[in-house]
């Protein structure tokens, strides 16, 4: 089998509020990811900030942090074979008004400020934000049953 690697996906307000959280995650499911770690919370202002400090001092950044801030999310961790790449397709373009017909952000987005959704962008970038999110005790890796018939 093919060396496995971890990628960070949040649901923002908007998937919570408007009641896709089982749908979501179980079309993340039938990509072949594993879900290795998972928690409901209300992002304090302080992680927002920390989470999108690439993005500071641009115009979007407070409406950013406010947004994110405005209600719960759901932060998780996901493990599979090409796992950031896997991900990023099946989220589709972070515009939904760009994203590929039966992806996640086309299905359920609306706007670039309500694309439900976030993924990690790279390798770096999901050892980062799953570090800021999780401790490593947290994060539970397991051999599924099916794996001999999802990968190689």
């Amino acid at each position: 089998m093919q060396d496995f690697e971890r990628t960070f996906i949040m649901l923002k307000p908007d998937a919570v509020q408007r009641g896709f959280i089982g749908e979501i995650i179980s079309r993340l499911e039938r990509t072949g990811l594993t879900l290795i770690a998972m928690k409901f919370m209300q992002m304090p202002d302080d992680l927002a900030k920390e989470h999108y400090a690439e993005h500071v001092g641009k115009p979007f950044y407070e409406k950013l942090v406010t947004y994110i801030t405005s209600g719960p999310v759901l932060p998780m961790v996901w493990e599979g074979a090409n796992a950031v790449d896997m991900a990023r397709k099946i989220l589709g373009a972070t515009n939904p008004q760009n994203a590929a017909p039966g992806t996640i952000r086309a299905d359920y987005g609306q706007e670039i400020g309500r694309n439900i959704i976030h993924g990690s962008d790279s390798k770096t970038s999901a050892k980062r934000e799953i570090n800021l999110f999780f401790s490593e005790s947290e994060l539970v890796s397991f051999s599924k049953i099916d794996a001999p018939w999802v990968h190689e």
